[in-house]
């Protein structure tokens, strides 16, 4: 399909914080990082990849010296989408001391470039879906056991637009750390204890409806907090509220059941949701499993000497360095029970008893960083010198999302109305084909539109969300990458999915050909790049290129009509260009599409 879109709208309108975390710690601190990584040409930190050992085992007969000696002068550097010009090079003065000849540079440089484009299509074909990670890039690098903490909605309440952000992060991370071969456990930690249930509680007694609870219960107890919030000044309200969660600690039977249902309803809908996202967890925990280990946390806090009792009855911990209280954090509340961060210690300390993890991360909005800080300190004052691999990866807001209805809240409305919008412009495409279910092409594709305009940019900027540009065929689009796998995989079905094998790749002698295997050959410093900053635009950018690069070629190197053995070299090169399209948008999240 091919279609045209309009220039995008400026738009107004701002996603505030998700809740969930965002809610259970709205006294977090506002950190805020500006500025934009700026691009490297070269790859600095790189070990010597599995083509680079390959180049200098072959250069090394030419030139009479050790391959050690060759591999760190060879280097990678980006591809210009302008002008052609060597992937690898080869740096002559580190290897020859007088550092000589142009004529011997510049024939060691053809070399260098020649043999890396000639191995790397049966790389490629051959490593499949393991292609890039299987680099020497990554043999220095340990496995590790890695939790990741994210997406953390709170129960009761529908799934927030805000929480888009985390979620999709959440599982980018994960998937890169599955690939790389790193023990990945997924955990959704729910906001499900606080007072705010005691005040939800409250409201259904009031104002609920058993039958609007089974029928659609998250949008029913969104009427019925929207309804306790504005009686919930009265000081009556309050003190049923506070009475209905002192039952709920007190392990009242009535309560917790109610409470229960809340709980389970809403995790049977989010399920629902994340299906659509392709996202899973292997845990489903929560704040109301640390309710009792909080107690011993504070216990703990306690013994060492940390907790002091402000003349509130407060309990706080002293984080500075001088220890006159400049930075504290309260812990306690005056009545012995505990907060948000003492809870999130007693999650930490668990975690590490059950899974011996290596890394955990946290994947929550920038505005929870001063929380992050104080947990980390705190855990480390307890004596856990594991809190220095415990990790906040932070993002922005998204500005300007609104829906054809108006201010969007809800992310499911998001995702109905990305997957229309799709669905018009797929009917309107005079290139489309009939596809066996364009429902579910226009989810996967719409998933993938508003997936690559927020992996463009650096994960702790804000940005302006656009209907008109995320959904552009054309461009720096999520739309484009599907359509140039679609591209590609019917190209594959034309000739028959054929087995390639005995390519004579020599024959592949034009620049469009010879951009496209030059970019094949960076992808494991990219994953590596990403593998270490945790930010997936490095993939998306390298995604991008790749797909301009070959829809160019694509018009450039007719299969069809050329000689048989160009034809098939032709053939290996796009079947190549496809797979680590399709390896590169399952890092990101995206299941790629055949038809479209």
């Amino acid at each position: 399909m091919d279609y045209s879109s309009s220039r995008p709208r400026p738009e107004n309108g701002t996603i505030h914080p998700a809740p969930g975390r965002a809610e259970r710690r709205r006294k977090a601190g506002r950190g805020r990082r500006k500025g934009r990584s700026r691009p490297s040409e070269w790859c600095h930190s790189m070990a010597a990849c599995s083509f680079r050992r390959s180049i200098a085992s072959q250069l090394s007969k030419v030139l009479d010296l050790p391959p050690e000696n060759l591999i760190k002068a060879i280097s990678a550097v980006p591809v210009s989408k302008k002008r052609h010009v060597a992937d690898f090079q080869l740096s002559i003065a580190s290897i020859a001391e007088d550092g000589s000849s142009n004529c011997l540079t510049e024939n060691l440089q053809l070399q260098a470039q020649k043999l890396a484009e000639r191995t790397v299509l049966q790389q490629v074909l051959k490593d499949g879906s393991e292609y890039g990670v299987k680099s020497e890039l990554f043999s220095t690098v340990p496995r590790q056991k890695a939790v990741i903490e994210f997406s953390s909605p709170n129960i009761a309440k529908k799934f927030h637009i805000g929480h888009l952000r985390s979620t999709i992060i959440g599982n980018f991370i994960a998937n890169l750390k599955v690939a790389l071969g790193h023990e990945v456990t997924r955990i959704n930690y729910l906001g499900d204890w606080g007072m705010q249930f005691g005040l939800l509680g409250v409201g259904f007694q009031l104002f609920g409806n058993r039958e609007k609870l089974k029928s659609s219960p998250l949008q029913h107890l969104f009427e019925v907090y929207v309804e306790i919030n504005k009686a919930a000044e009265d000081e009556d309200t309050k003190k049923l509220a506070k009475d209905f969660f002192r039952r709920m600690e007190e392990h009242d039977e009535q309560t917790l059941s109610l409470w229960k249902q809340f709980r389970d309803f809403s995790i049977e809908e989010y399920i629902r949701i994340y299906e659509r996202l392709g996202v899973h967890f292997d845990e489903y925990s929560g704040e109301s499993f640390y309710q009792e280990k909080s107690q011993e946390v504070l216990k703990m806090l306690e013994d060492k000497g940390l907790l002091q009792k402000t003349t509130k009855g407060t309990g706080i911990v002293d984080l500075s360095e001088k220890k006159d209280l400049s930075s504290f954090s309260t812990v306690m509340r005056s009545d012995g029970t505990s907060l948000y961060i003492t809870r999130d210690l007693a999650a930490a300390i668990d975690r590490m008893n059950k899974y011996s993890w290596d890394t955990m991360i946290y994947v929550t909005d920038k505005s929870q960083s001063n929380h992050f800080q104080h947990l980390f300190q705190i855990l480390k004052l307890m004596g856990y010198d594991w809190a220095e691999r415990c990790q906040h990866v932070s993002f922005g807001l998204v500005q300007g999302m609104k829906t054809r209805r108006g201010e969007v809240i809800f992310l499911e409305d998001v995702l109905n109305e990305v997957r229309s919008r799709m669905l018009q412009n797929m009917a309107s495409a005079k290139t489309t084909k009939e596809i066996e279910d364009p429902v579910e092409t226009a989810e996967k594709v719409g998933l993938a539109a508003l997936i690559i305009q927020d992996f463009r940019g650096l994960l702790s900027s804000d940005y302006q969300f656009s209907w008109d540009r995320a959904l552009q065929s054309r461009g720096d689009t999520g739309v484009f990458l599907q359509y140039t796998h679609a591209r590609l995989h019917s190209l594959e079905q034309m000739h028959g999915n054929e087995q390639l094998t005995d390519v004579n790749v020599a024959c592949l002698q034009e620049p469009d050909a010879i951009s496209v295997l030059q970019h094949l050959l960076r992808y494991d410093e990219v994953l590596y790049r990403s593998s270490q900053d945790l930010q997936p635009k490095h993939i998306v950018s390298y995604l991008l290129t790749l797909s301009h690069l070959a829809a160019v070629a694509h018009k450039t190197l007719p299969v069809k009509g050329s000689a048989p053995q160009l034809a098939q070299a032709r053939l290996c090169l796009f079947q190549a260009a496809r797979s680590v399209l399709a390896n590169g948008m399952k890092l990101l999240g995206i299941t790629p599409v055949t038809q479209m």
